[in-house]
């Protein structure tokens, strides 16, 4: 019997210098685990930087192999699970479709629907930004594509606690 694939968010606290990207995803890959999503940025501290990583995994086991692999790297301050955790995740989808002047304001109410906005148009195509939790971004891509899409860019997910604390408080 397979084992079912499982998504895991990791908010990995890092050394804000050149390389230190490339080292935690080298290192995931390297052992054959698979990155959905990997975002990084600076963070409310000076010289550091947070990455949101959603990894594939089939087991708890895998998940703390990678998270102790991670923690090793001299760069890392701090690697956190936050789907054990409470959390928030958001994604940002730009999604240019086909449109016409009769397909318009049937697309705008699908936009509307799902919050997005409309960030360009003319007289042949949209580009609608859309930011929501991964799943409601797939469906408005589902939906999106009876229409034509054109070209997608999104950004991965990525994750805070909702806890009334900052992980960097710890570093």
């Amino acid at each position: 019997m397979e084992k079912r694939v499982k998504r895991k968010q990791l908010a990995v606290l890092v050394e804000d210098s050149p390389g230190v990207l490339t080292h935690v995803s080298g290192l995931i890959s390297r052992r054959g685990y698979n990155i959905e999503s990997i975002a990084a940025s600076k963070t409310e501290k000076d010289n550091v930087t947070r990455i949101s990583l959603v990894v594939q995994v089939t087991d708890d086991w895998q998940l703390e192999q990678i998270m102790a692999q991670i923690e090793k790297l001299v760069q890392v301050y701090r690697v956190v699970h936050l789907s054990k955790a409470g959390s928030m995740s958001r994604e940002l989808a730009l999604v240019k479709i086909k449109s016409s002047d009769e397909m318009r304001q049937e697309i705008m109410s699908v936009v509307e629907v799902f919050h997005g906005h409309i960030i360009d148009f003319n007289a042949v195509s949209m580009v609608i930004e859309v930011t929501n939790d991964s799943r409601k971004i797939d469906s408005f891509c589902d939906i999106m594509q009876k229409y034509g899409i054109i070209e997608i860019i999104r950004t991965g997910e990525i994750s805070l606690s909702v806890e009334p604390i900052s992980f960097t408080e710890f570093i």
